[in-house]
């Protein structure tokens, strides 16, 4: 299997966390609002989330597509493992690379995994060409470049996007981008703030010696009280999902892509 930059221990750690914490309760609820609003959801659809992890999403894409067939995919058994307790739902072992599947998916999820992919481009149109006709691709990756931190060191990513450079890159892996847009918005402030410090004093002003590993989980921790301000915050944008307005900054991007007739000649739909 092709190498994916990714480091499987962090696997136990967000197992621990992503039913407590604002970042994942929040995207959660963006992910259902997006798959409601593709309007690929009805009896019988079929979804693949690829890179599902621990399997923290699939139950939101089970809820949101009732009826249909959900399956998830992953190339680290640790978190397959930990995915096989929290579902019934099949998950396989798999190469994104190379997926063990013929073209049959009415909507693929491939959520924050794309920025640790070396070749994204070939990935999406890999992912493109198991979609049945009119199929969607839900997208989301981490925004901008002028965020990158330790943050993205300890995860193994390999790229921030700007919204143009994901565009280009839908439309030239053969999509049409229906919708596309910037979320954790109220985020942005708070982190951009903090990588500019970080820039003035030549290192990350709480890093305290730290290697980005430490200081990543130190940022996961739930924080009681501040977590749940978050997620009545980010509550908001869900809302905004589901309407496809485009926010026009935040620390994360999402993307709805179909098939494209003719690749390479559509634009996205600013909603």
């Amino acid at each position: 299997m092709t190498t994916i930059g990714y480091d499987p221990v962090y696997f136990e750690q967000l197992s621990a966390i992503e039913s407590r914490h604002f970042w994942f309760r929040a995207r959660r609820r963006i992910i259902a609002e997006a798959v409601r609003a593709s309007g690929r959801v009805r009896q019988g659809t079929t979804v693949l989330e690829v890179g599902c992890g621990t399997g923290q999403v699939l139950g939101v894409l089970e809820r949101t597509a009732p009826g249909g067939t959900v399956i998830g995919m992953d190339m680290f058994i640790e978190g397959l493992r930990i995915a096989r307790r929290r579902t019934a739902r099949p998950v396989v072992q798999g190469d994104v690379n190379h997926p063990p599947f013929r073209p049959s998916f009415d909507l693929i999820a491939l959520l924050d995994v794309l920025e640790h992919l070396e070749d994204d481009t070939g990935v999406l149109e890999t992912l493109r060409a198991l979609l049945k006709p009119g199929g969607a691709l839900l997208l989301t990756v981490p925004a901008r470049r002028s965020l990158w931190s330790y943050f993205d060191e300890a995860g193994h990513h390999r790229r921030r996007y700007e919204s143009d450079d994901l565009e280009r890159k839908l439309v030239a892996a053969g999509y049409r981008v229906e919708y596309l847009s910037h979320f954790m918005l109220p985020l942005f402030p708070i982190v951009w703030l903090g990588r500019r410090l970080r820039a003035l004093a030549g290192r990350d002003p709480r890093g305290g010696g730290r290697s980005p590993r430490q200081l990543t989980s130190a940022e996961l921790r739930v924080v009681p009280v501040l977590n749940e301000i978050l997620v009545w915050v980010l509550a908001l944008e869900a809302v905004f999902v589901r309407r496809r307005c485009r926010l026009p900054v935040g620390t994360s991007l999402i993307a709805v892509a179909r098939q494209a007739a003719d690749p390479g000649a559509m634009p996205v739909r600013r909603a």
